[in-house]
């Protein structure tokens, strides 16, 4: 990918294309099943998280994982959730302006980390109500396992 202003342009523009109608228990899971279809064909060594704020609704931790991964989908989802917007996107725009998400402003790196792999559920009429996150590969390739499985599910 990119590393100038088109990139930030690009993630904005997946995130206005990725939008569903509805989400709920039985989406999440259809979307979790498909990201880890697509993790066991690439042999990629990821953790796959969809969550609202409150609650888990979907898990897999694939063969070659680790608890890191599952700590970094925690603080990628909480930048998505708290902020509306893709971790990849936001970690992007800081980079750009030679900053980097911290205590500063008012994130503990401990629970946010603004690098690729968690992107915003965004329903029509409604907003962001969930982060899909995937983590164990490179913050780019976290990023994209889940647009390409976005891309074909809303399709």
């Amino acid at each position: 990918m990119s590393t100038d202003t088109s990139l930030i342009d690009t993630l904005e523009a997946q995130e206005k294309a990725l939008v569903f109608a509805a989400f709920d228990e039985t989406v999440a899971y259809e979307i979790g099943e498909r990201l880890v279809r697509a993790a066991r064909r690439d042999e990629a060594p990821v953790v796959i998280d969809i969550r609202t704020p409150d609650r888990t609704l979907f898990h897999a931790a694939l063969p070659g994982s680790s608890p890191d991964n599952d700590h970094w989908a925690r603080r990628k989802s909480n930048v998505t959730l708290r902020l509306h917007k893709s971790s990849m996107r936001v970690g992007e725009s800081y980079r750009l302006k030679g900053r980097a998400l911290g205590p500063d402003h008012g994130f503990d790196p401990l629970d946010y980390a603004s690098h690729g792999g968690s992107f915003p559920v965004r329903v029509t009429g409604t907003g962001v109500v969930a982060a899909i996150t995937v983590s164990g590969l490179a913050s780019e390739e976290d990023h994209a396992m889940i647009i390409k499985v976005l891309e074909d599910y809303l399709s």
